[in-house]
């Protein structure tokens, strides 16, 4: 393991692009950091300095992970106050549109049609961003009314009634619409430079790189929650045990999933050309259990945000409006629609993206049949119907992952923002992520003749399955993965403690 990140730097090519990929990430860091024009830091850092636990309500988890997924932006105010989020909302928009609306459809089968639909997606983008920017700006002249800056009216409050916005006009918002959607369309265009030039896919590294900048935040509120406080005990530091190792292995449960896949074996008819035999042996198809990843999450929260939020500070003296916003985004009701919605969307999403009909055609060109299935029809109703039952086991994965940090936040007595690390999906993504990054390594690491972090198949009987390219993770490499993870994290924490 040790060995494979030192010839990681051997490689010139992938070292380069190691370096460009962290240039990139301290320049995303340094955007969080850089307030909007107009805004009074003192009430700023007021609010930052004080800022508790926000509860385990539905809304406060939704804002939670807002903040997690700007890397702080949203609660400084920055200049990347969105983060990446509209780009990715376009993007999966265009997505869904490409799948089931034939125009679109037709245009990504033509040539230089995925350029034209990569423009609409910065297309629509901009508008995103405009929407979402004026909804912030105006949020700011009004604080105590936006539960995504709960507890910033008492800061104002404890200064004395200075306000956050000392020249609240319309030079404000434009000015603060400008620099909020250059911030989000800096950060798209740094996004495609990682794809290009960086390791990795540049929007999920951007993403995970702010969720792991405030795991130290968080593991600090954890820690001062249970050890740093005036009622800490003995039975207090158990708890803190007890709850760092559920965090392992919810990671472990995560990665387990992440990985799994239903194998279905294909085999494939011995064609004789010439004095050559061609064909004649087993292949297998992977149909991963957790299919459609966290997009149903993401959807969910989508269509949960819209109510609480957007038609919330839109119709601030419509009664009827605050009242189903409140309803829909706290107790029962939110966890339950989250539910429904989560089921909902991973059957979408895998009716929109698998095609059984057309791999049974692929297979039936090919000389490949499913062993104990006939050709054709009966092996499409064969996949359709694996499919349908591991999308059913993934979405009680993903539920059950989803409303996780609610139930421990609520539990455990600990912010939103803690509670995000111990499941739902900021530690989905940070999982996928790492684990897409690592094998892109592997890969350039074997082209250059070095060993990567995956296990090598020198004994007998794995051999056969490294040829079939069906290569698995070590369990050593994940662990010697998570301890290098928890070695940054403790850097983070240490730096933290040292700077308040």
């Amino acid at each position: 393991m040790i060995s494979a990140f030192a010839n990681s730097f051997k490689v010139p090519e992938l070292r380069s692009r190691i370096l460009f990929t962290l240039a990139m990430i301290v320049i995303v860091r340094i955007g969080t950091s850089i307030t909007l024009p107009g805004i009074d830091p003192t009430v700023l850092g007021e609010w930052i300095n004080n800022k508790a636990g926000n509860g385990s309500s539905g809304a406060a988890q939704v804002a939670a992970l807002l903040n997690i997924f700007s890397g702080g932006g949203l609660q400084n105010c920055a200049i990347f106050a969105l983060g990446i989020m509209p780009y990715i909302s376009a993007s999966i928009m265009l997505q869904l549109l490409t799948a089931v609306w034939p125009p679109l459809t037709k245009l990504s089968r033509e040539e230089g049609g995925r350029q034209k639909i990569t423009q609409y997606t910065r297309i629509a983008t901009i508008v995103l961003c405009v929407f979402q920017a004026t909804l912030l700006a105006q949020s700011l002249a009004d604080p105590g009314q936006n539960y995504l800056m709960a507890g910033l009216q008492d800061a104002i409050d404890r200064l004395g009634g200075r306000p956050l916005v000392p020249n609240y006009g319309l030079g404000f918002v434009v000015t603060s619409v400008i620099t909020i959607t250059a911030g989000t369309m800096l950060m798209m265009w740094l996004g495609e430079q990682i794809t290009e030039r960086g390791i990795g896919n540049g929007v999920s590294i951007l993403i995970c790189v702010n969720i792991v900048s405030d795991l130290p935040g968080a593991l600090i509120q954890v820690w001062q929650t249970f050890v740093g406080s005036d009622k800490a005990d003995p039975k207090s530091a158990f708890t803190l045990v007890l709850l760092m190792g559920f965090m392992i292995i919810v990671i472990a449960g995560v990665i387990a999933l992440t990985q799994a896949t239903r194998r279905i074996a294909i085999t494939y008819a011995k064609r004789v050309v010439g004095r050559k035999v061609y064909g004649g042996q087993t292949q297998y198809l992977p149909l991963k259990i957790n299919y459609s990843g966290v997009m149903p999450i993401i959807f969910a929260q989508a269509i949960l945000l819209f109510p609480s939020t957007i038609l919330a500070s839109l119709f601030k003296d419509v009664n009827w409006v605050q009242q189903v916003a409140l309803f829909m985004s706290s107790g029962w009701a939110y966890y339950v629609t989250s539910a429904f919605l989560i089921f909902f969307f991973s059957y979408f999403w895998v009716a929109t993206m698998f095609q059984p009909t057309q791999i049974s055609e692929d297979l039936k060109k090919s000389g490949g049949y499913v062993p104990g299935i006939r050709p054709g029809k009966p092996t499409a109703d064969f996949l359709d119907f694996t499919m349908s039952r591991l999308t059913f086991a993934g979405a009680i994965f993903l539920t059950g992952l989803y409303v996780m940090p609610g139930v421990v936040s609520s539990l455990m007595q600990i912010s939103s923002s803690a509670a995000q690390f111990f499941g739902g999906t900021s530690l989905l993504i940070l999982v996928g992520v790492v684990l897409d990054v690592m094998r892109q390594v592997e890969t350039h690491l074997l082209q250059s003749h070095y060993d990567g972090f995956l296990k090598k198949g020198r004994i007998r009987g794995r051999v056969d399955r490294l040829q079939q390219g069906s290569r698995t993770m070590d369990a050593t490499t994940l662990v010697w993965m998570w301890v290098g993870l928890a070695v940054i994290v403790l850097v983070g924490v240490v730096y933290k403690l040292s700077v308040q």
